[in-house]
């Protein structure tokens, strides 16, 4: 007879798993673009002090992507589905990133994804969200996964309820991915006429510093 050994810490990620998933998402987080005096453009997740020279703008900040379409699901997937929605946050050229989509897809699990690019905004926006600058990160309710293990993403998609086989119908449509940041609206200017000029953001000495 054989006896399967499962790791101590595979055990225990199960257990808290199993115990932990218990919100539908998490929150969103705001982020603000401050234009100094100077011209100078920087991100950040606390406003300055009101009544100063710098101009703020609120940069909107999603949590949850475009929510796919539950109807018509089996019962047992649109319950998970709706108990602890997944979520997947993933950047354009990441292979870690483009494994964990196929993962998903392949299990059959209906997903929002949302798209982190390179600017200071959205990487304090992942920063904001998950507390680190790597990816993919994966949420399953409010439990977050930071960058791809299969078998812990496993482990957490099978303690949320979702098969483990495809389920999803013939006709299911994934919904399209959506930017993590949306871009800020243009502000009016009082002179239509003018000219528009492009702003350019900005840059950290090392750039960006989201990993994958």
């Amino acid at each position: 007879m054989t006896t399967t050994r499962f790791p101590l810490a595979r055990s225990l990620g199960l257990v808290a798993a199993a115990l932990t998933l218990a919100s539908l998402t998490l929150p969103a987080h705001a982020v603000y673009k401050i234009v100094g005096p100077d011209g100078k453009v920087t991100y950040s997740d606390t406003p300055p002090p009101a009544g100063g020279p710098a101009k703020v703008h609120a940069v909107a900040v999603g949590s949850g992507g475009g929510a796919p379409n539950l109807s018509g699901l089996p019962v047992e997937l649109r319950q998970a589905a709706s108990k602890y929605p997944v979520t997947l946050y993933a950047a354009a050229g990441c292979r870690p990133c483009d494994a964990g989509r196929q993962l998903l897809q392949q299990r059959g699990v209906p997903f929002a994804e949302k798209t982190v690019g390179t600017t200071s905004a959205d990487t304090t926006a992942l920063q904001n969200l998950t507390g680190a600058t790597t990816l993919p990160v994966l949420t399953v309710g409010q439990q977050q996964l930071k960058g791809l293990t299969t078998s812990e993403w496993t482990s957490y998609l099978d303690a949320a309820g979702y098969p483990s086989e495809s389920k999803l119908p013939p006709s299911y449509r994934a919904p399209a991915s959506t930017p993590l940041v949306q871009p800020a609206a243009a502000p009016a200017t009082a002179d239509a006429t003018a000219p528009a000029t492009a702003e350019t953001p900005a840059r950290a000495a090392s750039g960006p510093n989201i990993r994958f």
